[in-house]
């Protein structure tokens, strides 16, 4: 069984004293890919490290997430494409656009998300949504940039049943992980009436641990807790999840 976690901070200071004991275990868990998000420039090292120490189960992002959309956005996206320029890439992101910590700078969230969504067409990759308390402001810029080459993930999807459509209409599968393991977190409500093909296993580890870990630091072995839900929510086995799931990342990543 091959379980793939699209969306795991496994450089975060929060695995400093663990990190590779971490990963083995969820590489013995049966969590054999890991597809590693950007968030600004001073990760770049961490992430290109990671992927030298984890070859064949790494596989990194490059991207301005929206939290570090700030003054020096521009200089940001500069180094962003620098990097694709000089080597080879699986996705952008995270990008899009997150209200929850600062409105102030939804203007420039927007530039930097459409910015980013044209280089991944120009790079014919797919991007990867952070979307938080900003729903309709991302769809805004999904409708604006639109077309057969505009495709990718709607990460740690958290909306209704009508957000969840919309969303797959711009060629998004959606990102599920520990909120649907969460007795408030109403997914798991609507999710079984969305097609298996459509969806993605992720952790966004250290954050979002789901239940019986929820509040504690998040790992990517614990992905075998929304396995588990989800073989409950579609009444099949969670080798069949974990088989479909990982070939819907394949289609999605290319590899």
């Amino acid at each position: 069984m091959i379980i793939t976690d699209t969306h795991t901070h496994l450089y975060s200071e929060a695995f400093a004293d663990d990190r590779n004991e971490m990963i083995q275990r969820a590489i013995d868990a049966g969590v054999s890919r890991f597809f590693i998000p950007a968030i600004d420039s001073t990760y770049t090292e961490a992430m290109l490290q990671l992927e030298k120490d984890f070859p064949l189960h790494v596989f990194l992002m490059m991207g301005l997430h929206p939290t570090s959309v700030k003054e020096n956005y521009q200089e940001e996206l500069a180094l962003v494409e620098a990097q694709l320029a000089k080597r080879d890439f699986y996705a952008i992101g995270e990008i899009g656009i997150d209200l929850y910590w600062d409105t102030s700078t939804l203007e420039i969230q927007k530039k930097a998300f459409k910015h980013q969504i044209q280089l991944a067409k120009k790079y014919k990759l797919p991007i990867v949504i952070h979307c938080r308390d900003a729903f309709d402001d991302v769809f805004e810029v999904l409708e604006e940039e639109k077309s057969d080459d505009l495709f990718g993930i709607f990460h740690c999807f958290t909306g209704t049943l009508e957000q969840a459509k919309r969303a797959i209409s711009f060629n998004m599968k959606l990102g599920i992980g520990g909120v649907v393991t969460f007795k408030n977190g109403k997914i798991d409500q609507f999710l079984n009436l969305i097609e298996l093909k459509h969806i993605v296993l992720e952790t966004d580890s250290p954050y979002l641990a789901p239940k019986p870990y929820r509040g504690k630091r998040n790992e990517s072995s614990y992905i075998i807790k929304v396995l588990e839900k989800l073989s409950e929510l579609y009444a099949l086995p969670q080798e069949k999840i974990a088989e479909i799931t990982t070939q819907n990342s394949k289609d999605i990543f290319k590899i």
